[in-house]
């Protein structure tokens, strides 16, 4: 039997889950669902991807239905030994800044923040029950989106509202932090010394976010008290002028639930082309709104990082991450050449390619790809604290 560390990443539309050998860094399977409640498509591979082999149909099946095959499937696979499981949680609110074993009034705690990310946190905080519904006694862990940026400092993570609001919570409290810690534990590899200094890292995928790091720790990024935040992504509009939000309650008669869907799930790229959320299908259509949509993703891409230059006094390294980030070579080149006057020099057959330097030789500024592992982190840290392993073996 070999003992094995499942991690579960449970999204708002997706369920992403790998099986690491316990105690190393061994990936046993990778897989994922996507399409949860519509035509849900499962994808797995890796030496153990054999136990998902005679999965029962779940073409329809809702979150908790799907994380209930997935957790019977394992179940039965004669030669796997679960040990522990490991979760993303999108956010930790104030008070969880490191990874934490969960426990009932840990749920609880979570439960209460779920309104600050009501796409995810509740579909997180399912799989963590749904597992110790299946596998009674189990150790969990949570590993939280918000807990790389807790490093920032007090200023960056402070909004210009009433003092006791502030002290309420309500602060910048970023996202993707778990791929954003990824990041910063392979830099080193990737971008030698560059790593130690001024970097910037952009994860975009359907959501999208920056994150400006020093010494490989986060002191700004775009997204803030909600993962509503920065930049434009899929369905999200980004930032707006909170004036918007009034004009749209105030003045056109919509209820805050109505506002709140159409900022989450109607605007972004989707909103902007009016055809879809998928730059793939974007960049293959001629309908000039199609372009304008990527233009502006590009565009506000570029003042973002903007912005986050000046938070670190400049930029030693530009990294892409994430589906966007790692596949779309003309959205790598846009934000790249409005980035030019900071000292970026794009290698066009470099970046074509996709290679892991995309910059060219002598370039100020180094420009990477780095494949996103939102779960590698979170193996890590179930191996730390349930299993006493400080490294990888």
């Amino acid at each position: 039997m070999t003992p094995t560390i499942l991690v579960l990443n449970a999204g708002s539309s997706s369920l992403k889950f790998a099986l690491f050998e316990a105690g190393t860094a061994r990936v046993l399977c990778r897989g994922g669902v996507s399409g949860i409640g519509r035509e849900a498509k499962v994808e797995a591979s890796g030496t153990r991807a054999s136990f998902l082999a005679a999965s029962p149909e779940i073409a329809h099946a809702d979150h908790e239905a799907t994380v209930a095959w997935l957790l019977d499937a394992l179940g039965r696979a004669p030669d796997l030994s679960l040990r522990a499981a490991g979760h993303r949680v999108v956010h930790g609110g104030p008070d969880f800044a490191e990874p934490i074993v969960v426990d009932e009034a840990t749920l609880t705690a979570l439960d209460r923040l779920a309104p600050l990310a009501p796409a995810h946190q509740p579909h997180n905080l399912a799989a963590i029950r749904a597992a110790a519904k299946a596998w009674p006694g189990l150790p969990q862990v949570a590993c939280f989106d918000t807990a790389f940026h807790r490093t920032q400092p007090r200023l960056a993570q402070l909004f210009p509202i009433p003092r006791a609001l502030t002290e309420a919570g309500i602060v910048r409290y970023g996202f993707h932090g778990l791929s954003y810690q990824h990041i910063a534990e392979v830099l080193p590899e990737v971008a030698g010394d560059r790593a130690e200094g001024r970097v910037i890292v952009a994860h975009l995928g359907h959501g999208a976010s920056l994150c400006a790091m020093k010494a490989r720790r986060s002191i700004a990024t775009t997204m803030g008290f909600t993962a509503l935040d920065g930049l434009m992504m899929g369905t999200r509009s980004g930032a707006v002028d909170p004036g918007l939000v009034l004009h749209l309650i105030r003045e056109r008669g919509m209820d805050p639930g109505a506002v709140a869907d159409l900022l989450n799930a109607q605007s972004g790229l989707l909103g902007v082309s009016g055809l879809s959320d998928d730059v793939r299908a974007l960049q293959g259509s001629a309908d000039p709104r199609a372009a304008e949509a990527l233009d502006l993703f590009a565009y506000r891409a570029v003042r973002e990082a903007g912005s986050l230059m000046a938070a670190l006094g400049g930029l030693d390294a530009l990294v892409f991450t994430a589906g966007i980030g790692e596949n779309a070579p003309a959205i790598r080149a846009a934000i790249c050449a409005g980035l030019s006057w900071a000292g970026i020099v794009l290698d066009e057959s470099r970046n074509a390619a996709g290679n892991a330097r995309i910059s060219r030789d002598g370039s100020e500024v180094g420009v990477y790809v780095v494949p996103a592992d939102e779960e590698a982190p979170i193996a890590r840290a179930v191996n730390r604290l349930v299993l006493g392993a400080s490294d990888w073996a």
